[in-house]
């Protein structure tokens, strides 16, 4: 089990990242809440991983803390969850607003997410509130040490508002929203010096 990587960033295209430590590069996909958290590429950068074996695929995923990762590892038990899904739904809310949706069976944020439909956001809350009442009394969700260094807020990284908007676009069709609606959302914000990150943030968010 591969549960924590350091080394140097070198590509960052949402919702995935290349690390390389020791000499070898592991690709690896992460929820926008912890993308966003990363340094610019060049810098040194920690991340918390879960890794999955399949018949087809050995995948890594990196998350800023535990309590991340801790969630993640819940929401893939769920009936019908797999990794990807479980990433759009941590791309969409923040582990605490997720714990808060389904401790006040708040369904209708839920569906608002690409994805979860109706039937998926009433079965998340069944199953995932016994389940979190646990990781909570256990301490597990109450871990908020941020693993990835943070990016300094007077120095933000830049890019082309071509570039940007393009890897924007990139990474909200990545997280399973339709290219209509993203397009639509991109075109509504103010894109004008801000970086990919600043703008799937935004989108996200208007998406809510």
């Amino acid at each position: 089990m591969i549960g924590r990587i350091r080394g140097k960033l070198i590509e960052k295209q949402p919702p995935d990242i290349l690390i390389e430590s020791a000499g070898v590069g592991y690709e690896i996909q992460m929820p926008m809440t912890s993308f966003y958290q990363l340094p610019e590429v060049g810098a040194e950068a920690t991340v918390v991983t879960h890794f999955v074996v399949r018949e087809d695929a050995q995948l890594l995923f990196g998350f800023a803390n535990k309590t991340e990762r801790s969630l993640f590892r819940e929401l893939i038990k769920a009936n019908g969850v797999g990794p990807k899904l479980a990433l759009t739904i941590m791309s969409g809310m923040s582990a605490s607003q997720f714990i808060h949706c389904v401790s006040i069976e708040d369904v209708t944020s839920l569906v608002k997410l690409p994805g979860v439909g109706k039937k998926t956001a009433e079965r998340l809350v069944v199953e995932m509130k016994d389940r979190l009442k646990k990781l909570t009394a256990s301490g597990e969700m109450l871990d908020v040490e941020v693993e990835i260094p943070m990016n300094n807020e007077e120095t933000p990284l830049l890019m082309p508002q071509s570039n940007a908007k393009d890897e924007a676009l990139s990474a909200l069709l990545a997280l399973g929203y339709k290219s209509s609606q993203a397009n639509l959302v991109l075109n509504k914000i103010k894109t004008d010096g801000k970086s990919s990150e600043e703008l799937i943030r935004e989108a996200l968010k208007a998406m809510a």
